[in-house]
Formats: structure tokens, sequence, C-alpha cells
């Protein structure tokens, strides 16, 4: 019987990808055995904005729903996924605010041990994806997470791409395609199996 363990999905999501993202994540992990929070971020940009773009107006309304992240989920969680835009390189902005708000957990060690692994979307392959992952990792080690990435340990990691750092995907506007799914599965199911060893 696998060992339980709780895991913490957090994204930030414009226009629904890596909403779609966290979901396809959640599923493998769930069915690996974990007990998982699919949670948002807060939206901090001003809802004029958010206003004037219909695909981001329409995607903030399907997800009405989804609670927002607290550092209560990081504190809660044994494994952290986090799953955000790529923004010239880096996270987007929504998902560096909630970062911010960490400092109390980090500065009592209540991040520390717990696994951690990143996913990411961009609009097109080279425009930061790797960087972004790169850069929530080193994040995460200031923590002193455990860091989780998929590596190459399936071979749907090639053909969606090839990105050893986490999920990565293009973001055309579409569904996700199935390499990308299978991926994001995968690197889901590593995750929780790694946390489930570590807590043996």
């Amino acid at each position: 019987m696998p060992i339980p363990i709780k895991l913490a999905i957090v994204y930030y999501s414009t226009y629904g990808t890596n909403h779609a993202m966290a979901e396809a994540a959640a599923e493998a992990a769930r069915q690996a055995g974990a007990e998982v929070r699919v949670v948002k971020v807060r939206e901090t940009a001003p809802q004029d904005v958010v206003n004037s773009q219909d695909a981001w107006k329409a995607q903030q309304e399907r997800t009405a729903h989804v609670q927002e992240a607290t550092p209560d989920d990081l504190e809660w969680a044994d494994a952290i996924l986090l799953s955000s835009p790529t923004r010239f390189g880096g996270a987007a902005s929504q998902i560096r605010a909630y970062i911010d708000t960490l400092g109390g957990l980090w500065g009592t060690g209540k991040l520390a041990n717990k696994t951690f692994s990143a996913m990411t979307s961009a609009q097109n392959p080279n425009g930061g994806q790797e960087t972004t992952l790169q850069t929530l990792y080193v994040t995460a080690m200031h923590w002193g997470a455990i860091l989780v990435p998929p590596g190459y340990t399936d071979p749907v990691i090639f053909a969606s791409g090839g990105n050893p750092y986490g999920a990565s995907v293009t973001a055309d506007g579409g569904p996700l395609k199935d390499t990308d799914i299978a991926s994001i599965q995968h690197q889901a199911r590593r995750l929780v199996e790694v946390t489930q060893q570590l807590k043996r």
C-alpha cells in the first residue's frame, strides 16, 4: 500500500495553459496515492487590465471556484509542484508575489526537506522556459527543499521536447498535446514516488 503524502500544486494561469497542466498533474498524483490540493495564486494585475483581454477575463471566470494559494498550503504539504508561465525568462510576477509571502515559513524552516518540482509554459519553445524552471529551483534551494526534476527518467520527456528540468509546454492557445500530458503526469508521479520513498 502506498505511503500517503500531501501534494500542493500551486499555479498561475493567464489564459488556461498552466491551469490545465496543474489539473493533469493532479490526476496522476491522485492515482499514485497522493492527497492533492490544487490552488491558484492571487491575481495581481489590475482588474481593468484583465477585463481588457477577453481570454484572460474568461479564464478568471472559469476558475473562480479554485481556492487561492496561501502559505498554509505549503506548510500542509509534503511535496510542492509549482506551475508558472514564463515571462521574459522568469516566473510570472504573480508567482513571485506569492513566493514573497513565504518568508515566515522559510524563516522558521517549515519549507525545508519538502520535495519540490516545477513546470512552465511559454508562447514559443525558446521563450525562456528552461531559465524559468532553473530560477524556481534556485528559490526552492534557498528553502532547503529537495529538488525532484524529471530528468530523463522516461521516454515521454524526449517526446514532449526533452526538457529535463520540468514539463514545459509551448502554449498555442489550444488544448495540451498528448505528449505534454504524458510528460506532466510522469513528473507528478515521480514527485509523489520520491516523496513516498523519503517518508519510508
